[in-house]
C-alpha cells in the first residue's frame, strides 16, 4: 500500500501527478514513487483476538506512512466464556477417542489398559487445572499470556544417512514457543509419537 496527497492507496492504479497521468506500472518502481513523493503505507491493527480498533491516527513524519488504529480491551467475561467452552469441547473430543475401552469394559469385562485409564485420569486433571485458572482471571494480560504462554521445547535433531534412513538425536536443538494453553493436553497412547520430540515446558 502506498500514500500520496492525503489519499492511502491500496492497489496499483492510474495516478495523476504534477498534471500527467501515470500507468498503475509505475508501483513497481520504488526510485520514481520517492521521486514523485508518494510514499509506502502500513497499517498498525490491534490483534484482533483480544482488542477492538479505536481511534485513528496517522503518522506522515517518516519515509513510511504509518496508519495506527487504537487497541480498544475486549470484554474479560467473553472471553473467559469463550476459553471456558473451548477447553471443555476439546476434554470431550480428547475422551471420545478412549471411550471405546470402557464400552468394551461394560460388554466384556475386559479391564481398560493402564496406560489408557492414566491418560483419562490425567484428562480430567489438566481440564480442572485449566479450569481453575481461567476463573480466576480478573484482566485482560492473564488471558493473553495463558493463550500464549512462552514453553521451552526439546526436539531431536534429524539425521538422514547415504543411504536414505532417517534417525533422531541423540543431539537435541531447543527452542521457545508459544503455547495456547487451551489446546495444550496429555498425549494420548494410543496416537503416533512425533520421533523429534523429547520435552515440552512451560518457561
Amino acid at each position: 500500500m502506498w500514500y500520496y496527497n492525503a489519499e492511502v492507496i491500496r492497489r496499483p492504479k492510474a495516478l495523476q501527478v504534477g498534471g500527467f497521468t501515470h500507468p498503475p506500472t509505475i508501483f513497481k518502481d520504488k526510485e520514481k514513487l520517492s521521486e514523485l513523493g508518494i510514499k509506502p503505507y502500513r497499517e498498525v491493527m490491534p490483534d484482533g483476538r483480544y482488542f477492538g480498533s479505536g481511534a485513528y491516527t496517522l503518522d506522515t513524519s517518516g519515509d513510511e506512512v504509518v496508519g495506527t488504529y487504537q487497541a480498544v480491551g475486549r470484554d474479560t467475561d467473553v472471553l473467559k466464556k469463550g476459553m471456558l467452552i473451548k477447553i471443555k469441547n476439546t476434554l470431550t473430543n480428547n475422551l471420545l477417542a478412549t471411550d471405546w475401552y470402557y464400552l468394551r469394559k461394560l460388554r466384556t469385562g475386559k479391564d481398560v489398559p493402564s496406560n489408557i485409564q492414566d491418560y483419562s485420569d490425567a484428562l480430567y486433571l489438566n481440564y480442572d487445572s485449566k479450569k481453575t485458572e481461567i476463573n480466576a482471571m480478573t484482566k485482560l494480560s492473564q488471558i493473553i499470556d495463558f493463550e500464549n504462554r512462552p514453553h521451552t521445547r526439546v526436539s531431536k535433531v534429524k539425521h538422514k544417512s547415504a543411504g536414505g534412513k532417517t534417525t533422531w538425536g541423540p543431539d537435541t536443538t531447543t527452542v521457545t514457543v508459544h503455547v495456547n494453553v487451551c489446546l495444550n493436553w496429555p498425549m494420548n497412547p494410543d496416537d503416533d509419537i512425533d520421533p523429534s520430540f523429547v520435552s515440552l515446558t512451560a518457561d
